[in-house]
């Protein structure tokens, strides 16, 4: 049986293949390094100082360690002059982003694995500075929007160093309906997961699980154990029998299966 995943980084891919009989599985670590965030430090918080810095369009944002880092006490980052910046794992930085870059990102990332995708980024000493206070690998933990108006309000980025393990939910992606057996009978796909929670390391983050339903009969399920992923990723969801989606039967379809018993 092959398995596979796919991993890119620096834009660059490399993919193994996993198949099993019913469903299958993909993900591809990247870093979206083509987009760097630029980001500059916040002295003041509390919700006046946001106010104003949305009203100059920039976007308030905190970057921490999640408590999962395991980092390396020897590791730093390196500037642009050459020099080491150190990082402890309790360092925590307020900054604030350009929104019109982080929704630049958004139009090329699918806002549904923004969560799931690691960015490089820059903290500078202000706006159109050259010096580089720090700078690493984030990956954004939540973003915060308003509920009428759908504008981003904060950003919350964790640093995904090297050697460091994050909690990731990683969303899942169905493909193969077109072909899928059960609903050319006249079935549907009934979405049971829209993600699966995993401590992955940093350096192999899946921004989407892809399950494969092309050889799903009506009544075939695919549960949590029969995804294969990268085999460092540690699965947090306690139930591995749980269905992650179901092939069901529509009233019409279960009514001529009841006449046919009949006749």
């Amino acid at each position: 049986m092959a398995r596979w995943w796919n991993a890119a980084t620096g834009g660059l891919s490399r993919a193994v293949a996993l198949v099993k009989p019913r469903a299958s599985s993909s993900s591809s670590p990247a870093t979206a390094s083509y987009h760097t965030i630029q980001a500059i430090p916040r002295d003041y918080t509390g919700n006046k100082m946001s106010a104003r810095d949305r009203a100059q369009g920039r976007i308030p944002a905190v970057i921490f360690a999640q408590q999962f880092q395991e980092l390396d006490p020897n590791s730093s980052t390196i500037s642009e002059n050459g020099s080491n910046i150190s990082r402890t794992v309790s360092r925590k930085h307020l900054v604030t982003t350009e929104r019109k870059q982080i929704h630049s990102i958004l139009k090329s990332v699918e806002p549904n694995f923004f969560c799931s995708t690691t960015f490089q980024l820059q903290i500078r000493a202000g706006a159109g500075s050259s010096h580089l206070i720090e700078s690493g690998t984030v990956l954004p933990i939540k973003v915060h929007k308003d509920a009428e108006t759908g504008k981003i309000l904060n950003l919350v980025f964790a640093w995904a160093d090297s050697g460091s393990e994050l909690k990731v939910d990683v969303p899942i992606v169905f493909k193969g309906e077109d072909r899928c057996p059960g609903i050319l009978k006249g079935g549907r796909l009934n979405r049971i997961r829209s993600s699966l929670r995993y401590l992955c390391p940093a350096e192999h983050i899946p921004p989407k699980i892809e399950v494969d339903v092309s050889n799903l009969d009506v009544g075939d399920k695919i549960l949590v154990h029969d995804i294969e992923v990268h085999p460092s990723l540690k699965l947090l969801n306690k139930n591995e029998k749980m269905p992650i989606c179901k092939i069901v039967a529509t009233v019409s379809e279960s009514s001529e299966f009841a006449d046919k018993l009949c006749m």
